[in-house]
């Protein structure tokens, strides 16, 4: 099927009364999102878990599939990996949070960013495609559904033009979202990498809200949402292509902002809460080795080790064994071992994660 990208702006309007409705409701519960994220302590927890979340989620539309055990066991620092499947949702999420630090710093989200995300996620830098053959087919049938530009210099092309309509504001008077979800269905459609660029459309998503200040921590993620939906997010994105019907295809991703943005409230609610639990039983029964650092430590790694514990307190080694140990008395974590290594689990916020993955996963 030959479809012919146009470049953006559209010339047509596309946000109807029904989406600009949507819009205001998925708004609402991003900002209430991004509200709540700034009274968490230290952002890398919200960023450590949930990007995790993320790339697992994001990996499995793909196929790639693991388990919160094998990630949380895995290491990037060593970068030994419980399984390869670990290792590629690592790399997934390294690529989205190398590519947070860039727009932070920068305020724009590139084609060299792009390139850099892909790059991360695939590790291999081939950039965008040169060979022409590539076509995206049923997983059932075979058949070919779908012919994205071949000639290297029309791939350019398209993404220079989708590199001005994301970092120029002044181009285009469409709501945020809208301008998300046309992002990436453009995206998707120009198709410039060989892989990975299902994994790297959807890190887009996320760094263009940080960009547009929507959030100020990469937390909404709609992987989860779109793999529980994978047949209605390939049939709306195949159905603007061959009938431009760009109204079902912006409800879907405007639903998935604001169904992912609460679910995403009610899990940082309960990562909070537990918190402030840990900290009490810290406070009253390890008044001497408490500190919010250790707190954090706990919750940044729901697996944590000794040497994740000398790093991010500066102890030695004796003394991170010490605190871990009483942790352990306590009840707050359970030992266990792989290999020769000893892991801590904060068994209170795995069973949260994987119970809040459970409930999403029937919602």
């Amino acid at each position: 099927m030959n479809y012919k990208i146009s470049l953006l702006p559209l010339v047509e309007n596309i946000e109807s009364k029904a989406v600009l409705k949507k819009c205001a409701k998925a708004h609402q519960a991003l900002a209430e999102l991004k509200g709540l994220v700034a009274t968490i302590p230290n952002e890398s927890i919200l960023i450590n878990t949930l990007s995790l979340q993320e790339a697992k989620d994001s990996s499995a539309i793909e196929n790639i599939i693991t388990t919160h055990d094998e990630l949380f066991k895995s290491d990037i620092f060593a970068q030994q990996f419980i399984t390869l499947a670990a290792k590629e949702v690592f790399n997934y999420a390294s690529a989205l949070q190398d590519g947070f630090s860039q727009v932070k710093q920068h305020g724009l989200l590139t084609c060299n960013d792009i390139k850099k995300i892909q790059a991360a996620i695939e590790q291999k830098n081939a950039g965008f495609r040169t060979q022409s053959g590539t076509t995206l087919k049923n997983e059932q049938t075979g058949a070919v559904i779908y012919s994205p530009p071949q000639k290297h210099d029309e791939i350019v092309e398209h993404m220079s033009n989708l590199e001005q309509f994301i970092n120029n504001d002044e181009c285009c008077e469409w709501d945020d979202l809208v301008k998300m979800a046309v992002i990436h269905h453009q995206f998707e459609s120009i198709h410039p990498f060989y892989d990975g660029n299902g994994r790297t459309g959807r890190v887009i998503n996320v760094l263009y809200l940080i960009k547009q200040d929507l959030l100020t921590l990469p937390v909404l993620y709609l992987s989860r949402y779109i793999n529980q939906h994978k047949q209605d997010y390939y049939r709306l994105l195949q159905s603007v292509r061959e009938d431009q019907n760009w109204e079902p295809w912006l409800l879907f991703i405007l639903e998935a902002v604001e169904q992912t943005s609460r679910q995403t409230i009610i899990l940082i609610k309960d990562i909070k809460s537990l918190m402030q639990e840990y900290k009490i039983q810290l406070r009253e029964q390890l008044p001497k080795i408490y500190s919010q650092d250790l707190l954090n430590n706990i919750f940044r790694h729901p697996y944590t080790k000794i040497e994740f514990v000398m790093t991010d307190l500066q102890v030695h080694r004796n003394t991170a064994a010490k605190y871990l140990d009483a942790l352990l008395e306590l009840g707050l974590l359970s030992k266990h071992k792989l290999g020769k290594d000893n892991f801590y689990l904060n068994e209170a916020l795995f069973q949260l994660l994987l119970n809040s993955n459970e409930q999403q996963n029937q919602a």
